[in-house]
């Protein structure tokens, strides 16, 4: 459970970022009329999910020491 933890608070930024710049960028794109892509017509949702899918994308590869 410790390297769960430390991998979280090593890896939080990256998730942090990608949701960030989801939101942004679909937030963008929504207001222009383009729907398609988001997840349940929400932006929160889908940049919330592309955020742990990055941050777990980053932790996998910090936990297999490919950075």
């Amino acid at each position: 459970m410790e390297t769960l933890n430390a991998l979280i608070q090593a890896n939080i930024g990256v998730g942090a970022g990608v949701a960030i710049g989801t939101a942004i960028g679909f937030s963008l794109r929504k207001r222009a009329g383009k729907t398609s892509g988001l997840i349940g017509e929400s932006v929160f949702v889908t940049s919330a999910l592309m955020g742990m899918v990055g941050m777990s994308v980053a932790m996998l590869m910090s936990y297999l020491g490919w950075f």
